[in-house]
Parts: structure tokens; C-alpha cells; sequence
């Protein structure tokens, strides 16, 4: 039976797939000025959107991770009250 995307994600940080340090500062760069970067629930481009973060705009990181289906490295990031992953490709450590 095929792992639902948020028990994957919770998966991921339970087998060590995610590096879980202090919370570093992001920010989102790499697209268009009035484009946003997806706040998804799980570490792949198929996940349910939870939010937008504008470019050029700060966010906290809490970790990244290869280990997805995709073999993409995402960021688990948190911007203004969601939680969630993003690509790593578009967070540079502010």
C-alpha cells in the first residue's frame, strides 16, 4: 500500500533523512520579483500547497533533506504561521 505524502514526510524525519539543527534564516531568491516559492506539506512537488513565500522574503529552516522520491533536496521551513517544505534550490542562508 502506496505511503500517504504527510506520513512520508514524517517518516523522513523519524529515520534521520531530515538534519534537524537550530533554525537557520532564508531567504527566498532565484525567481522572478513577482513570483512566490510553494510551502508544500511533504518534500515533493505533488504535495498539497500550504502557502506562498514572496520572493525575496525571509524564512526560518529547520533542516533539509535529499532523501524524497524526487531525490530533490527540500528544506523544512516555516514563514509567518505555516510549516512546511520548500526547495532547497531557491533558500539562500541569509
Amino acid at each position: 500500500m502506496p505511503r500517504s505524502l504527510p506520513a512520508l514526510a514524517v517518516a523522513l524525519i523519524l529515520a534521520g533523512g531530515v538534519s534537524v539543527r537550530a533554525a537557520e534564516t532564508f531567504r527566498v531568491e532565484g525567481l522572478p520579483r513577482d513570483d512566490s516559492l510553494t510551502i508544500r506539506e511533504a518534500p515533493d512537488a505533488g504535495a498539497p500547497a500550504l502557502g506562498q513565500i514572496p520572493a525575496g522574503r525571509r524564512v526560518l529552516g529547520f533542516g533539509c533533506t535529499n532523501e524524497t522520491p524526487s531525490g530533490l533536496t527540500w528544506c523544512r521551513v516555516k514563514f509567518e504561521h505555516t510549516l512546511g517544505w520548500a526547495r532547497r534550490r531557491y533558500l539562500t542562508p541569509d
